[in-house]
């Protein structure tokens, strides 16, 4: 099984503009996203997609594999789609730019499913929430999942609410995504027909494209200490780590 990785990577970001360049310790974020996908022996390649210039230029300038894809495009995962178009693979695996604490471990789990289970089409990761302001927090994602660890939704608010019992568990996605070719082809074709879905575009979480359309999403648990750059309070956190 041929198994490629793709991080999507874009300069014009509403919340933190230019953050896949921000520096970490004298490399840029973007660097450190790809050397952590290196360390998974899955992958048979990594790629960055970006439709900017500057991190063009940085990628290629540091070695890493990197292509140039359209400025249309609505969400990463389409980025990604147009990578799966040009490079054929069996499994596409989405990295998101902006978490440079990511664990090899992590991304591997978002890949081991498809070894054993040749119908699932679609795979993401959700760790448990230990932070409480992470359960507040609109730019964390919750998951929520059946028994057998099916997506029914996601949502940036505090749900499910415990109305009778505080004996539960909150999930945050962790934005790794496994995509069969097929899939991931729907995804793109409905992002060109359509554009986002309705719920996806309210809570602004892409994943909820497929789940809207009747796909099931098996989620992963992980215990991962990652960290999602969303803001410039995020990158001190993250380079405090590194740096220590």
């Amino acid at each position: 099984m041929k198994i490629i990785g793709v991080i999507p990577a874009r300069y014009k970001s509403s919340r933190f503009p230019g953050k896949p360049l921000a520096d970490i310790c004298g490399k840029p974020m973007i660097w450190w996203v790809y050397h952590q996908c290196l360390k998974v022996e899955d992958f048979d390649a990594v790629y960055v997609a970006t439709d900017d210039e500057k991190i063009y230029n940085t990628c290629s300038s540091l070695g890493i594999n990197v292509i140039m894809t359209s400025a249309d495009h609505k969400t990463g995962t389409d980025r990604v789609g147009e990578v799966a178009r040009k490079i054929p693979a069996d499994l596409i695996v989405n990295i998101q730019g902006d978490e440079p604490l990511l664990e090899p471990s992590t991304i591997r789990a978002a890949i081991e499913p498809f070894y054993t289970n040749p119908e699932l089409q679609i795979s993401n990761l959700m760790t448990k929430i230990k932070d409480p302001v992470d359960l507040v927090n609109v730019t964390v994602p919750k998951v929520i999942t059946n028994y057998e660890g099916i997506g029914i939704y996601l949502t940036r608010a505090a749900a499910p609410y415990p109305k009778g019992n505080l004996n539960y568990s909150y999930y945050k996605q962790v934005c790794v995504y496994g995509f069969k070719p097929e899939a991931l082809k729907f995804f793109c074709d409905f992002g060109v027909k359509y554009g986002k879905a309705k719920i996806e575009a309210i809570e602004d979480i892409e994943i909820l494209r497929f789940i809207e359309n009747g796909y099931r999403v098996q989620f992963i648990e992980v215990d991962s200490n990652t960290i999602a750059v969303d803001t410039p309070n995020d990158l001190e956190r993250v380079r405090f780590i590194l740096e220590n």
